[in-house]
């Protein structure tokens, strides 16, 4: 058997794989959900749904974008019921466009100028002069902790880490919505399907 034929086979092996194709977008949205509930609901007073004044506060003075109101209404708007139709898979395309939206704004006004990583590192690829200088801190205050505290329990469920606030995860958390408003919610675990197959049903020459 030629080396090509192996690579063909190979290769059309893992068409096999298709009636699985649902569960990316599945895992997708399970996981972005929970995250942008959990930010929208921080951000608004429940259950009147207004945006809370320490949100307002922040947005206006720390972040000095204009109308704080109104924008920290509708980010905690688009975060709370954005995260409820991803999870249950309901205009999850038309959804995925406020949230991007969001995660823009937060990656422009809020995490840039902090560079890409979200937890300090004095090496790699992504260290800048900003992180290098955080671990350095780091390291004096682990000292100071060691001396004058106990450093074996606050260390017990994990590391001391110095946040550096960069723009990975709203990077990140941008390609997934990206990814879902291309392929939608997927087959069969979402409302999506169902509705489409329905009106496809119903409308046929359509």
């Amino acid at each position: 058997m030629s080396l090509i034929r192996c690579a063909c086979r190979a290769y059309h092996s893992l068409e096999r794989l298709q009636p699985l194709d649902f569960l990316p977008p599945l895992l997708l949205r399970l996981y972005l959900a929970p995250i942008f509930i959990a930010a929208g609901s921080r951000k608004l007073d429940l259950p009147s749904l207004l945006p809370n004044a320490g949100t307002v506060q922040w947005f206006e003075y720390g972040l000095e974008l204009p109308f704080p109101t109104l924008m920290a209404a509708l980010a905690g708007w688009a975060e709370l019921f954005g995260g409820i139709l991803l999870l249950v898979g309901l205009a999850t395309r038309w959804m995925s466009i406020p949230l991007m939206v969001t995660m823009g704004v937060a990656t422009f006004a809020v995490h840039w100028k902090n560079g890409w990583l979200t937890i300090a590192t004095g090496s790699g690829f992504f260290a800048t002069e900003r992180t290098v200088e955080a671990v350095e801190r780091l390291q004096v205050a682990k000292s100071i902790l060691r001396e004058d505290g106990d450093y074996s329990w606050l260390t017990e469920h994990g590391s001391l880490v110095m946040l550096n606030n960069g723009i990975e995860f709203a990077a990140t958390y941008f390609i997934m919505l990206l990814t879902l408003f291309f392929i939608g919610s997927g087959r069969y675990v979402s409302l999506d399907y169902w509705i489409s197959r329905s009106c496809r049903n119903a409308c046929p020459n359509e």
